[in-house]
């Protein structure tokens, strides 16, 4: 006898044969998934601001102790010979987030916006958390940004940050209780900090929201941006720091900043009468800091699949208060912030990832922020979009024997007169006042002999000095916005 099956049952039944085959489908495209996102290393990269070259223990620092980041030193690699992408705050996170050295990147100073940020970055700029996004990884910026105002097209969320918290201006940043900080596109009032009121420690309260993101994404691959805004001055620590230090570091340091009212939060540092124990106090913080990164990767079980790497951006102030020469901050080297000589330039790098790079070893390769653009291009086998000035340093990373070098480094500022540098293997080219009427000479120094660069040698290799300016005077390309003369290139002026 032959049955007849009711229409309505066959439509019920392919219905449920195609949500099986929907079900069975998406478990297998969700373990791919997984399976790809767990082939790329988690990437945190801490960029602390401000300090110098000789502020850290495994760097020669004799004054105070950075246990935590001495630590995540003797578990991986340390370099002595990099360099960050400019010696101020703006366009050395410009280099260190588009592979370009300061006479290509977009940002090439300080410039400000008024009320809030500073020059935006264009939004046709390919940046770094743009090409790690297209890898599939959880972007996060956490504490300084400097390199668009709210809203603006260099806005880091308009520039491929999932989140962002902290500072926009980093003008604002020289004060750590203030009002408010960013939380994407929204203030994030500070509570107790009204009026002139100092309750919540701006510093901490971005930590946590760093420790948190790391929490957040643990389960997929993220980059986290740790722009921490300490040691800059103002010179400020919490109480419990205060404490340790207070009466340790005499003669004290003085400063006369501003105390109360609206200027005390946007304006000029604020008053310091122990600029000294404030700053080993802030150095203090920033370590533990360090140390707590450090222990939630350990803790959710991401250490073996986490590149953690500990940077500066450029070398020690002398504002609010700071005094580098009374710890050595720059160690052996000539300079400060603000200037080309090495001590405003050269910074320590660290970096760990357990099973990946070798405890305990070091690198004189020579590298820069524009170099870590390529490096996570190689690490994640990602394509750059366009021309950069970077070199992946990832075989020094991981002990290879095939690292590239530079052909030369270069770096241009424009403020205070303007001034230029140049290294080539073990040469180095300075020139001062290269944006007035009467450039001072060229001066030229031999690095692997005179790493104070006390002696110029200009004179004695002017063949030498040509070579180099030539060099110095095709490796630019002009901006309508930060504009810089060319003055002062001619070797023979």
């Amino acid at each position: 006898m032959t049955r007849k099956i009711n229409p309505l049952y066959l439509i019920f039944s392919l219905f449920c044969l195609l949500s099986l085959m929907s079900a069975c489908g998406n478990p297998a495209h969700e373990a791919n998934s997984k399976k790809e996102h767990s082939t790329l290393p988690n990437i945190i990269y801490i960029l602390a601001d401000d300090l110098g070259y000789g502020d850290l223990g495994c760097y020669g620092q004799q004054n105070f102790q950075t246990p935590n980041i001495d630590r995540l030193a003797a578990e991986g690699i340390r370099f002595t010979q990099h360099y960050a992408g400019s010696t101020v705050c703006a366009p050395s996170r410009s280099c260190l987030l588009t592979g370009l050295h300061t006479g290509h990147t977009p940002v090439r100073d300080n410039h400000e916006i008024q009320p809030e940020g500073q020059w935006p970055i264009p939004a046709e700029t390919y940046m770094l958390p743009e090409m790690l996004k297209e890898m599939g990884y959880t972007t996060g910026v956490f504490g300084k940004w400097g390199l668009g105002y709210p809203g603006s097209e260099g806005d880091p969320n308009n520039q491929g940050v999932d989140q962002f918290f902290g500072y926009n201006c980093q003008r604002l940043a020289h004060h750590y209780y203030p009002y408010y900080l960013w939380n994407n596109q929204e203030k994030y009032m500070l509570p107790g900090n009204e009026g002139q009121q100092k309750g919540t420690y701006a510093p901490n309260t971005i930590h946590e929201k760093a420790l948190s993101f790391i929490e957040n994404n643990k389960d997929k691959p993220f980059f986290l941006f740790y722009a921490s805004p300490i040691p800059h001055a103002e010179l400020f620590a919490l109480e419990s720091y205060m404490e340790k230090y207070r009466g340790k570091y005499p003669p004290e340091k003085a400063y006369d900043g501003v105390d109360e009212g609206e200027k005390y939060r946007t304006g000029p540092y604020g008053t310091q009468s122990e600029s000294h124990a404030a700053f080993v106090a802030m150095i203090d913080l920033l370590d533990q800091q360090v140390g707590e990164v450090v222990a939630k990767v350990k803790a959710l079980g991401l250490a073996e699949n986490t590149l953690i790497i500990f940077t500066s951006d450029n070398g020690p102030h002398l504002e609010g208060g700071a005094d580098p020469d009374y710890f050595d901050s720059n160690g052996p080297l000539k300079g400060y912030k603000r200037d080309l000589y090495e001590g405003g330039i050269r910074v320590p790098l660290i970096a760990s990832w357990p099973g990946k790079i070798k405890a305990g070893s070091s690198s004189d390769h020579i590298s820069a922020f524009w170099d870590f653009m390529p490096t996570l291009a190689d690490l994640t086998g990602q394509t750059i979009k366009g021309d950069i000035d970077g070199i992946s340093y990832l075989p020094s990373l991981l002990g290879e024997h095939t690292q590239k070098e530079h052909d030369y480094l270069y770096w241009e500022f424009h403020s205070q007169g303007g001034r230029v540098a140049l290294r080539q293997g073990d040469w180095k080219l300075v020139r001062y006042n290269v944006g007035k009427g009467e450039p001072r000479p060229f001066e030229l120094y031999d690095l692997s002999k005179d790493i104070g660069e006390t002696h110029d040698l200009a004179a004695e290799f002017p063949e030498k000095v040509a070579a180099m300016a030539s060099l110095l005077s095709n490796a630019r390309t002009d901006s309508e916005v930060f504009q810089f003369g060319g003055v002062g290139y001619n070797a023979e002026r």
